[in-house]
């Protein structure tokens, strides 16, 4: 099935409201693209008046925010609002509040560069590479690097708050929006958790399956599907038992998203992924492969693995040697034997819980997309 397939007109109340979900579910990543376009074209009306140069930093947020992406975060809030049988608040109010799901992962993804020291997000320069770039080009004093990383910094702050912003002025009650309001508080300083332990996991080198596993946990799966699943659900009033239903299934599911991420940035193609071949290893990201190389019994044949991590100058035997260490340690395949457990299970919390089938069937594709994919 495609993922526009709306639900019976029995299940979705008045035909104006079956028509608004006919419309947006269409094509609902490009419904969110459009309302994050219109909300960010007022907000940089209002930021040229109050800073003129000013503007390029919020043209860079908005080339983040509607230059690519998957939109899962929002379609699985979208879905669990469906699943729920939302029938209120209207479509439009919903598809603004899950909106601005994609400006929290705009502020994770220019941070997340910026700690990562990347050049390139989606095959264009990331935003402090482009600050850095053009204090170069435009001759201007200090460090160019320093400007570029402070930049990036508040532009992902920026982000941040006018997520905020726009969830708010999505048009909820105050009911809904109480209820909404403590999902969402609780999915960013989750985030922010699991940046945090990430970070300082890397800096302490600690990099056990038990310890990466919770960063994926926090880091990953609580904002990318679980909390957003969460926000559907509270959206639409659902009760504690589908609520319980969504995070198991959100959890699960989140974390198989982050192992799969894991594997492309070692193994996926450039061409696809938009970022240099072996980015992980060169970046020295402590990934459960690396954490499980490292447990291995035989370290000799974990060596090339070791000694790829964290290296500016990895070359492509470098690369290649890691690539084939991992595999021939069975670590890969471990790998994807995890991704295929949590998938199982995530899939089994969905299918004891209540949701209405359409969106139950939706859901399931949604996990096969979040699991399968090559980029």
């Amino acid at each position: 099935m495609t993922l526009g397939r709306t639900l019976s007109a029995q299940d979705t109340g008045p035909a104006g409201a079956l028509d608004g979900i006919a419309a947006i579910e269409a094509d609902l990543p490009a419904a969110v693209t459009a309302e994050l376009g219109r909300y960010l074209d007022g907000r940089r009306e209002t930021c040229a008046d109050l800073a003129p140069e000013f503007v390029d930093a919020v043209d860079d947020l908005a080339t983040m925010a509607l230059g690519g992406g998957k939109r899962l975060r929002p379609t699985f809030a979208w879905w669990g609002w469906r699943g729920a049988r939302g029938s209120s608040p209207s479509p439009e109010v919903v598809l603004r509040a899950v909106s601005a799901l994609e400006l929290v992962q705009v502020c994770a993804l220019v941070h997340d560069d910026l700690i990562d020291d990347s050049d390139l997000r989606r095959g264009l320069p990331t935003v402090h590479a482009r600050w850095t770039a053009r204090h170069a080009e435009r001759d201007w004093i200090g460090s160019s690097e320093r400007l570029g990383a402070a930049v990036a910094i508040l532009v992902g702050d920026l982000a941040l708050a006018w997520s905020d912003d726009m969830l708010r002025a999505a048009g909820l009650d105050a009911a809904t929006l109480g209820r909404v309001a403590a999902v969402w508080d609780a999915m960013r300083t989750e985030m922010l958790t699991g940046q945090f332990l990430d970070v300082v996991g890397h800096a302490t080198d600690q990099a056990t399956p038990e310890g990466v596993l919770r960063i994926s946990r926090y880091k990953t799966a609580a904002y990318t599907i679980e909390r957003p699943l969460h926000l559907g659900a509270a959206l639409a009033g659902a009760d504690d038992d589908l609520v319980a239903a969504y995070r198991r299934f959100g959890t699960d599911l989140g974390i198989a998203f982050q192992l799969r991420d894991d594997l492309l940035g070692v193994f996926g193609d450039p061409a696809v992924t938009g970022k240099p071949a072996g980015d992980d290893l060169r970046e020295g990201k402590r990934t459960l492969l690396v954490a499980l190389a490292r447990r291995h019994p035989d370290q000799d044949a974990a060596a090339p693995v070791e000694h790829a991590l964290g290296r500016d100058d990895l070359t492509p035997a470098d690369l290649d040697a890691a690539r084939t260490a991992l595999q021939e340690l069975g670590v890969v395949d471990e790998v994807e034997d995890r991704i295929t457990t949590l998938t199982t299970s995530a899939l089994d919390a969905l299918t004891a819980a209540d949701v209405e089938p359409a969106a139950r069937e939706c859901l399931v594709a949604l996990a096969a997309k979040a699991t399968r994919r090559t980029f």
